[in-house]
């Protein structure tokens, strides 16, 4: 049995994704291992992202200025916006650096069996972006939706529901080319193979 701070530490780093038993153990030992300077920052880290990180009123990526930096660019094309399904897929896109125009974040895909519908994502928030209801912020007319949720079968679900929905507002769906692997992440994908596949989009 760990002493209890230790084993309180273990528990809440078992918590994290992909985090088992073992490797939360071993992560509170370097953590109690670390100098107390490390410690302390890695602490105060974790309150700050939690005090200061919020949701973007417009694209809902996750900022510390609402609205985020790219939705304040005035250089950004207003008139396409890309939907990722997690800030990490906006990053991995950004890195490539051929894409100019605006986002939006899911934070996450449709899938039935986890529980995870419509109301769990932020598809209403896209819908107020493209049907008129607008922000004072956001006021560039959409009229092209870039799908670059993930080839696996809950990205391409999503794609295929959240086009529905679009049509009818006079929003053209599109989705990101092949080139990304069936059932791989965004998040990994090469800088290359990302820029090819945003420039190669299909109208869905």
């Amino acid at each position: 049995m760990y002493p209890s701070p230790i084993a309180r530490l273990v528990q809440q780093l078992g918590k994290l994704p992909g985090i088992g038993e073992k490797t939360a153990a071993r992560l509170a030992f370097h953590i109690l291992r670390a100098s107390s300077e490390d410690a302390t920052a890695l602490a105060a880290a974790i309150a700050e992202v939690r005090q200061k990180i919020r949701f973007c009123s417009i694209c809902c990526d996750l900022t510390e200025a609402d609205p985020c930096a790219i939705c304040r660019d005035q250089r950004r094309d207003g008139s396409m916006v890309c939907v990722v399904a997690q800030p990490q897929d906006l990053v991995a896109i950004e890195r490539g650096g051929g894409y100019r125009g605006r986002y939006h974040v899911l934070h996450g895909l449709l899938s039935p069996l986890d529980g995870v519908g419509p109301d769990d994502l932020r598809v209403t928030e896209l819908l107020r972006r493209c049907g008129g209801t607008r922000s004072e912020a956001a006021t560039e007319v959409v009229t092209e939706v870039i799908m670059a949720t993930s080839p696996s079968v809950e990205g391409e679900a999503t794609a295929v529901y959240l086009a529905k929905l679009l049509r009818p507002l006079g929003v053209r769906p599109s989705r990101i080319a092949t080139g990304v692997p069936m059932g791989g992440e965004l998040e990994y994908a090469d800088q290359v193979t990302l820029a090819r596949a945003i420039d190669g989009r299909r109208e869905m």
